[in-house]
């Protein structure tokens, strides 16, 4: 598997359109825990906490959509810089005002959050066009949730140094000057330069028209919240202990054990519908949430939090396969945003259900909240096993049959060949995939 993934990096543009769109979304992976450490620093609540970042993800869950059907419609450039400046600035407001005026710390947070470029739909748009046939495309998912849990590995310990060399508005501040300079990179890439969407039916529900679709975001609307309750409980545990440096070890385990899974999930290929093996995953995902519930001593509870993030990156990848399967075609960019929504929406439930459940109960009850979303997330899954049976849904991005998987690949995900430069002759997007 790892000659697999130096084979995808060797491509031409591979490895800096996945090392700018990781450093580009730093400021997003770690938002949350910034605003936490943030507000805490300041004097502030847990509830305030929750509240703020569960601000900062409702936003985020607003402006991915709209911005991943601004990119469809015109392109990356147009939309991913402009997006990531913005939200910077936002961020960099409520670092430099502080808590002294509750109403502009909130404008500013959901500033950030609505302007948060969606760099991560972005990136699957675009790995059609750097890489070749769809094993590797499928690959390519594997190895991009597996960095991601590097950058939710290496993000918390990066945001605790800098809060600890500097201070929280320190924290925010570098964090967002560094996603500015990862979304240029990517901007200005040929690739990105060059990406144009498939041909897309003018339809108001854009991707959301797609019933699988919906059927997958509604169990990740859960799993999302599972991942936002563990930031705040995860600082509650660290004032439990009387050592803030608690907090940032317990995420990066988490993301260690995330990292661990994917790495073995990619090792091999997978036969079978990715549907079914999704519902197994994420009843995996659920099991591993609940031993954090015992909140033990601090080197075992890091071990449980690598257990609970063992089968977080797979689930990812897989879902990564699923919204490829069902998303209508021309709105790729929209379809991949609207999987970060339903996690930030989720995390931002999570994290404001889970300050009140510190302050009202106690530790454990506020790990019990991510427990609750795993169960949920099967639930939903097994609930709706016949509309997410593996069977897209009329007009999404699939060939009819006895089309090539590479030719059903390029209709799905949209077009990206530079100008002046003929098509390979496989068959066209428009002979692939039946008129919506």
């Amino acid at each position: 598997m790892a000659a697999g993934y130096l084979d995808i990096l060797r491509a031409r543009h591979a490895a800096r359109l996945l090392t700018g769109t990781l450093v580009g979304r730093l400021p997003n992976g770690t938002a949350h825990i910034a605003i936490v450490l943030f507000t805490r620093a300041e004097g502030g609540s847990y509830t305030l906490a929750g509240a703020l970042a569960a601000a900062y993800g409702l936003a985020t869950a607003v402006g991915q959509p709209l911005l991943g059907r601004a990119v469809d419609l015109y392109g990356q450039p147009r939309v991913q810089l402009p997006a990531a400046v913005l939200s910077a600035l936002g961020m960099s407001l409520l670092a430099l005002t502080g808590l002294g005026s509750l109403p502009l710390a909130y404008f500013a947070v959901i500033v950030a959050g609505v302007a948060t470029p969606p760099l991560e739909g972005g990136l699957r748009a675009l790995w059609p066009s750097v890489l070749k046939g769809e094993g590797q495309v499928h690959r390519a998912y594997a190895m991009d949730a597996v960095a991601q849990e590097i950058m939710f590995t290496v993000g918390p310990l990066l945001v605790t140094l800098l809060v600890s060399l500097w201070s929280p508005a320190a924290a925010l501040l570098v964090i967002n000057a560094i996603g500015v300079l990862g979304a240029l990179s990517v901007v200005l890439s040929e690739p990105s330069r060059t990406w144009r969407s498939a041909p897309r039916e003018a339809h108001w529900l854009g991707a959301l028209r797609s019933p699988g679709l919906l059927a997958l975001l509604g169990a990740f609307f859960f799993v999302g919240l599972a991942l936002g309750s563990i930031t705040v409980a995860g600082v509650a545990y660290a004032d439990d202990h009387g050592r803030e440096a608690v907090y940032g070890w317990l995420m990066a385990a988490l993301g260690l054990g995330a990292l661990i899974g994917g790495l073995a999930y990619g090792a091999r290929q997978w036969a079978g519908a990715p549907e079914k093996r999704l519902r197994v995953i994420v009843g995996l995902l659920a099991l591993g949430y609940l031993p954090l519930t015992l909140t033990p001593s601090v080197p075992l509870m890091t071990v449980f939090a690598a257990l609970a993030g063992v089968f977080l990156a797979p689930a990812i990848a897989c879902s990564f396969i699923v919204v490829d399967r069902h998303a209508p075609r021309g709105t790729v960019t929209e379809a991949f945003s609207w999987l970060v929504t339903t996690f930030g929406v989720g995390a931002a439930v999570g994290t404001a259900v889970a300050g009140p459940a510190v302050e009202l109960g106690s530790t454990a009850w506020s790990f019990a909240v991510a427990g609750a979303g795993g169960v949920a997330a099967l639930v939903v899954l097994l609930a709706t096993g016949k509309v997410l049976g593996g069977v897209p849904a009329p007009g999404a991005g699939t060939a009819t049959p006895g089309t090539s998987p590479s030719s059903r690949l390029r209709s799905s995900r949209g077009g990206s060949i530079p100008r002046g430069v003929a098509e390979t002759p496989e068959p066209r997007r428009d002979e692939d995939v039946p008129a919506p």
